[in-house]
């Protein structure tokens, strides 16, 4: 399981409903796996150095690496901007390109294995494969990848540039009953095999009723149609996609493995030579005669393998069995250029469904804000009007006539129930939907490429850590409002610091408990759950306490109106008042529905989602939805005198959150059909709830924030003597 997906998820949405966008899914002919056509985006194919305005003390080169979104047409007036003034450029950290000469070796890395039917990683050498001469070496990895679960090795699989071969690699010993039982598993349960070569996943295209099918990795194995017999993938015949590079004049800054700083002159002329922007594989099965293969080294030369078709020319996996491993290597020139490599990964076919997303958002905008304008134009203003014309013995004798959100004037902003608990939430809400809005700003201008590895989720926990000042602050601040005074506020914070993480950590120590027991690379060590609580206690604590502390030097707001001693009595309603803030849940529901479909259909069948531009777009109506919503839902509970508007505005859009969790339930049931197991679906259920607290809290915190505002504005405006 990919944890980082889960957790943006937190922040692509394959169904053939008519409520949902269309998904082809198709089975490949040779392993039988499901092959899920999920839309991505297509990056720039721009292959020139363009002149741009300076950021900072250097200027910014705007080029593919960056991966910005063609359909971020926000961004077009700066984009002129930057293109009208000329300077030098340089490539952005972590979109390092390297360059090989002729003969230079090259070294293929691995992943762990991959599963849509079980979302347990595997690490690849729990395989009977062949191993690197030295032994296994890890590649280092960043904080997001281990929390994706990713298990980054080096392989014996060594290429040559541009020299085509054929090579042996290895000869296993014979199969024992433990690792057939384990091959024939892992074939059943369609893993995958992720391979990387110069930073790009290998991709394979099939053929399924004359359509073309690309996907990253390969199976471990395939099980014929109406046939108990597996058979394991043995053969690797790769394509490597070369482009050649002169050299442009461009400056080239990494923050990777091989980068080292600024490069001199003299690394700049050996950047000439030759760029991988390209890296396909066609997996074969075939039979060895394992006596003679035997006799060979690794990496010696033998004859070019075709493809069998027929099945008693492939390798079956039985006991005692010898598995020959060998592949093939060519080298293509290509046209394509190193910053535009990425377009066929990221390539989106469902730009449509998404617009008609921002359309249906848009609709539901414009209802509630004609909603709201009533409210306030003819409603409130119209009585506030009424009122205030009054003389003082007319305004006495009107209050007895009055009706509706004027006579709750003595105990509107009376303390709620839990009002503690109120403040934690509003504080961590206010941390999440910082977190969630910066990250996605910065993949959608393309500073989280998915060349960098994990950075995304990095990002998210880094930012996530810092901003809990603002947690603290508006937490501690609101809770000094709501009691007068700043009494208590230290509980107030450490609150705010235990909430959400203390959750999160809770769900994910039970579900490394289930990694642990399967060995799955996906548990996290032991050594980055220390990494992860000094984080927690080091940074985000103290941060979230510095920021109540500047809440309690912050003056309280001031409530405009008095509260009574004795609380007004609620006249009593035909129907429960949670009852409507439950269904308001809708609305902001059927902003994201169908953005989460695609989010969904990343995290759970390992496609790449990137279309952070058309994200961000849902993500600010998505924030404006839950505003006019909770404003809305509080107006029509004061209007029927009900004063206790607090929980009511916070879960009017939190509420969300619950149809969010029934969608990821009906996503499993109807959608995932591939997921199978008991263990799956506890992972599956495990981070969905994680999701839909993270959503709860920042969608409740925006609708409780506003309405907040609309109530202390509504009875500022109210005379009292």
């Amino acid at each position: 399981m990919r944890y980082s997906d889960a957790i943006l998820s937190t922040f692509c949405f394959s169904s053939h409903s008519s409520s949902h966008p269309p998904l082809k899914t198709q089975r490949d002919p040779i392993s039988s796996f499901p092959l899920v056509c999920s839309p991505n985006p297509r990056g720039p194919r721009s292959n020139r150095t363009k002149k741009v305005i300076g950021i900072g003390l250097r200027p910014v080169v705007s080029m593919a690496p960056l991966m910005i979104s063609k359909r971020c047409f926000s961004l077009l007036p700066l984009f002129f901007l930057l293109i009208t003034c000329p300077s030098n450029g340089f490539y952005l950290p972590g979109s390092y390109m390297h360059t090989y000469s002729q003969d230079e070796p090259i070294s293929v890395k691995v992943n762990s294995l991959t599963s849509i039917e079980t979302e347990l990683p595997f690490s690849y050498y729990s395989l009977p494969y062949c191993q690197p001469k030295g032994g296994i070496k890890k590649s280092a990895e960043n904080l997001g990848e281990l929390l994706m679960g990713d298990q980054i090795d080096n392989s014996p699989y060594t290429f040559h540039m541009n020299v085509n071969e054929s090579l042996y690699l290895c000869t296993t010993k014979p199969l024992n009953e433990h690792e057939v039982k384990l091959l024939k598993q892992r074939t059943r349960d369609l893993y995958q095999v992720n391979m990387i070569l110069d930073n790009l996943p290998v991709m394979r295209f099939t053929q399924q009723n004359g359509v073309t099918i690309q996907w990253t990795g390969f199976p471990v194995g395939y099980t014929p149609i109406a046939s108990n017999d597996d058979y394991i993938i043995n053969h690797l015949k790769f394509k490597v996609l070369v482009h050649k590079y002169e050299g442009s004049g461009v400056e080239i800054i990494g923050t990777g493995e091989e980068a080292m700083g600024m490069p001199s002159e003299t690394d700049k002329k050996k950047m000439s030579g030759y760029e991988i922007v390209g890296f396909e594989v066609i997996p074969c099965s075939v039979k060895h005669d394992a006596e003679t293969m035997s006799k060979h080294n690794i990496y010696d030369r033998i004859e070019p393998v075709n493809c069998p078709l027929e099945l008693d020319k492939c390798q079956m996996i039985k006991e005692q069995e010898r598995i020959t491993f060998t592949y093939d290597v060519e080298f293509v020139k290509s046209d394509i250029r190193w910053p535009s490599r990425w377009d066929a990964y990221l390539k989106m076919d469902g730009a449509k469904v998404h617009w008609f997303s921002i359309m249906n958002s848009l609709m539901v905008i414009f209802f509630l804000a004609g909603i709201v304008f009533v409210i306030f134009l003819r409603t409130v203003r119209r009585d506030l009007t009424r009122y205030e014309e009054l003389d003082k013995e007319a305004q006495a004798q009107m209050n007895e006539e009055l009706s509706g959100w004027k006579l709750v004037v003595g105990d509107v902003f009376r303390e709620p129930t839990c009002s503690k608990l109120l403040c934690v939430m509003v504080g961590d809400g206010v941390q999440i939907t910082c977190m969630a809005v910066v990250t996605i700003v910065f993949a959608a201008l393309g500073f989280m490429s998915p060349a960098s590895r994990g950075m995304l989720l990095t990002g998210m926990v880094l930012l996530y850590l810092f901003l809990g000042i603002f947690a603290g602050y508006t937490g501690v601040r609101l809770w000094s409002t709501i009691k007068g005074g700043s009494e208590g506020w230290r509980s107030v914070a450490w609150s705010i610091a235990c909430f959400f993480p203390g959750v999160v950590f809770v769900i994910l120590t039970f579900l490394n408990f289930l990694l642990w027991w399967n060995n799955s690379t996906g548990a996290l060590p032991i050594s980055l759950y220390f990494t992860l609580l000094s984080l927690w206690f080091c940074i985000s604590v103290p941060l979230i306490l510095l920021g109540g502390f500047l809440g309690t030097r912050a003056d309280p707001i001031q409530f405009p109106v008095r509260t009574n001693q004795i609380p007004r009595e609620i006249p009593a309603r035909k129907y429960p008042s949670w009852l409507l803030v439950l269904g308001a849940g809708t609305l902001p529901f059927g902003t994201l529905f169908i953005e989460l479909f695609f989010i969904l259909s990343s995290i759970w069948l390992g496609r790449f989602y990137y279309v952070f531009g058309f994200l961000l777009i849902v993500l600010l109506l998505l924030v404006i939805v839950c505003a006019e919503v909770s404003v809305v839902l509080t107006y029509m509970h004061l209007c029927v005198e009900d004063w206790r508007w607090w929980w009511k505005a916070f879960f009017a859009s939190g509420s969300v959150s619950l149809y969010v969790l029934l969608y990821s339930i009906n996503y499993l049931v109807f959608d995932l059909k591939s997921l199978s197991g008991a263990m799956s679906a506890m992972l599956y259920m495990g981070y969905s709830l994680i999701m839909a607290l993270a959503i709860m809290l920042s969608t409740g915190t925006i609708g409780f924030l506003m309405s907040f505002y609309f109530v202390h504005y509504l009875f500022s405006s109210v005379k009292i003597d």
